[in-house]
């Protein structure tokens, strides 16, 4: 992996198996689709779903209105693909669904005009950056957890009263969705 790839993304196919990425993930226009608690649910119960099968494990993460941090690990490929992709198809899914009964008029922004789909919900290339080392770790998750108090986003006055973030499991142990490992156990 070239050094422009894992600063700006990368090609997916080039993420390898039971290596812990940094991962971001933007709605497609920087859409607040994730602002509604319930799309927040679809993330997580998918999550759960992979860890559940032993597809991945996750570090730390957070979901803010329009985008997602993650430092995770794909463990295993879901059939044929990648953890990722089975998430990103999986969620989409569900956005999709959710949108058509509750809201047909936002389902237009993420209309595509191709043949592979019809609509579009998370942008191409999430950026990906390989946590190899115990420093990038640490810097990682800070910034995850403090990611909601920037005040272009002010969702919380301290990381672990954001309920939608690990900060809380680092602080105090209690993993509100049972989806997280302990980063420290790797090492």
């Amino acid at each position: 992996m070239s050094l422009s790839e894992m600063k700006y993304g990368v090609r997916n196919s080039r993420l390898v198996l039971n290596e812990v990425y940094f991962w971001t993930d933007t709605i497609k226009h920087w859409n607040k689709l994730l602002e509604d608690d319930s799309f927040k649910n679809i993330v997580i119960d998918c999550w759960r779903n992979l860890i559940n099968r032993n597809k991945i494990r996750i570090y730390g993460f957070v979901i803010m209105p329009n985008h997602l941090h993650l430092v995770w690990e794909m463990l295993e490929k879901n059939g044929k693909e990648m953890p990722y992709a089975s998430f990103n198809k999986f969620t989409s899914h569900q956005f999709l669904e959710t949108l058509r009964t509750e809201s047909n008029s936002t389902l237009s922004v993420y209309k595509e005009n191709n043949r592979e789909r019809r609509h579009r919900f998370w942008q191409r290339d999430p950026l990906a950056i390989e946590m190899d080392s115990k420093g990038k770790w640490s810097k990682k998750l800070e910034y995850i957890h403090l990611n909601p108090l920037q005040e272009q986003w002010n969702l919380a006055n301290r990381p672990e009263v954001y309920k939608w973030s690990s900060a809380k499991f680092y602080e105090s142990g209690i993993d509100e969705f049972a989806i997280l490992t302990d980063y420290r156990e790797r090492f």
